[in-house]
């Protein structure tokens, strides 16, 4: 509608047709038009206050009000309708109208006029605007960048909460949850949690680039996260990541997240907390009056907008809920061929050392992959264990030999091979403070019995406890290699004994020092 108001009162301030062009946003021919009308029908400034655009349009152009007249009223409710469907837009029904129009014998609007009208009945009728975002199709999810703290109330110390929201574009409606880390379980969860306070769920999911969601995206290529995938195809919608460098395409998510901070974590500021579950409730009250807080531009709330326009075109819930989920992640197999769940490790097979590997990991269950093939499956244990969760098979011959170790099968052995053995055997496992410090000698003294026989080992034992009573691997490996175990010598053994010491008899200390 053209503001004639406006453009007879610049021209009573002596503005020029240029002028007033550029401040009503007319065409000059307009301008010149309507001043030339105004004054042949004798209108000037000023006018009456209750005489509005609508009224003076007949008073200056009475043949246009004629042909409006005779423009047909497009059916804005059926208009509103179909905007929620796939693929329709305004331009579309337009084209439609004016096919309509055409077939009747009837004056459309014009496009610009057609979409003012549209726009002006759902304010009016308080129906969410449907133009740029349909109903049921999307939810946008990211983390709030503030923070919430509770304090310990044992330490005192402040322990850092973190804000999940999302929000379904078309009504706004949001939600939001207080997690303790920002890791994919949380993750995972959050929008487990975000569906079901929808009651249903969308045809889309738009999250922001994290790690916990998106491995990369490229100008080329999108790699999600196996979890946050199976969690998707578990409710039958499509994940389309923001692209890189386009803030405008999670604009609306920002957007909800910075209401997020200022309804939630801002409100709550002033507030303290000793656990988690308080700020849990904390949120979700103010996640209700967020929700039902009502708009500054049109009646209504997000509650309201999201039960009257677009519940209905979402999608129902699975007939199951959705359980704890698997999360994937990968890890380069160390040298100690142990993966871990965050909290404990788990073995895998030696000969992996190196390689990466795809852990899926469950509320009971860590199982592990290398090029889709499972390698390794072990029960999940949620309590902290202070060694790794193993299975033999997955060592080398010498780890599984060392598992097992124990004193009792040492001393069998080497009784077996002979009695300086034994006597060597039994040094080795009483030298320490505990028998498991001298398995590491017992077990290289077996590897020496393998590799020479138990005859020669049984000669070295001999040979060496006939000069110490302190043997050591090192002198046994050295008289095997030498072949002194096969020298004859008729001298005794000396008995093992436990001292250190060096003890001297009476006689040492008689007259001159000199033993008889």
């Amino acid at each position: 509608m053209v503001n004639y108001r406006e453009i007879l009162r610049l021209d009573s301030l002596g503005y020029s047709q240029h002028q007033i062009a550029a401040s009503v946003h007319s065409s000059r021919n307009t301008i010149r038009d309507v001043l030339h009308t105004s004054k042949s029908q004798g209108l000037t400034w000023p006018l009456e206050d209750t005489l509005t655009n609508e009224e003076i349009l007949p008073l200056l152009f009475p043949a246009k009000v004629e042909v409006a007249t005779k423009r047909k009223e497009p059916d804005y409710s059926y208009i509103h309708r179909e905007l929620a469907r796939s693929g329709v837009n305004l331009t579309l029904l337009w084209t439609e109208y004016c096919s309509t129009c055409n077939a009747e014998g009837v004056m459309p609007y014009m496009y610009s006029q057609f979409c003012d009208k549209y726009r002006h009945w759902a304010q009016v009728t308080k129906a969410t605007m449907r133009i740029k975002h349909k109903p049921g199709k999307a939810m946008q999810v990211d983390w709030a960048g503030t923070t919430l703290q509770y304090q310990d109330p044992v330490t005192g110390e402040p322990i850092d909460t973190y804000l999940f929201a999302a929000v379904l574009p078309c009504s706004c409606y949001a939600y939001a949850e207080a997690c303790d880390d920002m890791k994919s379980t949380n993750w995972l969860m959050c929008h487990v949690h975000a569906y079901q306070y929808f009651g249903d769920v969308t045809r889309l999911l738009l999250p922001d680039n994290l790690k916990t969601g998106v491995v990369k995206n490229t100008r080329y290529d999108t790699v999600l996260n196996k979890s946050y995938q199976e969690m998707a195809e578990y409710y039958e919608t499509a994940i389309v990541p923001a692209r890189v460098l386009h803030p405008k395409d999670k604009s609306l998510a920002e957007g909800t997240v910075r209401l997020a901070t200022t309804w939630i974590i801002a409100a709550l500021r002033n507030r303290k907390f000793f656990s988690f579950d308080e700020i849990g409730l904390a949120v979700a009250e103010k996640l209700e009056e967020l929700n039902h807080h009502s708009f500054k531009k049109r009646e209504g709330c997000r509650y309201s907008a999201f039960n009257d326009e677009e519940k209905e075109y979402m999608k129902p819930l699975p007939l199951t809920p959705y359980e704890q989920p698997a999360v994937w992640s990968t890890a380069k197999v160390p040298l100690d061929y142990l993966i871990s769940d965050g909290k404990n490790k788990y073995s895998v097979p030696f000969d992996l050392i190196g390689e990466e590997v795809d852990i899926w990991l469950t509320k009971a269950t860590v199982e592990v992959f290398y090029h889709g093939s499972r390698v390794a499956s072990h029960p999940r244990t949620t309590k902290q264990l202070r060694d790794p969760i193993t299975q033999p098979e997955h060592m080398p011959i010498e780890h599984r030999k060392y598992l097992t170790y124990n004193a009792d099968e040492f001393i069998r052995w080497a009784e077996s091979v002979g009695e300086y053995t034994a006597q060597v055997d039994q040094f080795f496992l009483s030298a320490g403070r505990e028998p498991e410090q001298g398995y590491k000698s017992c077990a290289s003294l077996t590897k020496l019995g393998d590799r020479y026989g138990h005859e020669r080992l049984e000669a070295a034992c001999g040979r060496v406890l006939q000069y110490s009573s302190q043997p050591a691997i090192r002198n046994i490996s050295t008289i095997l290699k030498n072949g002194q175990d096969k020298v004859k010598d008729v001298k005794k053994p000396v008995p093992a004994s436990k001292s250190h010491g060096i003890t001297r008899g009476a006689a040492y200390f008689q007259r001159g020092g000199v033993q008889a």
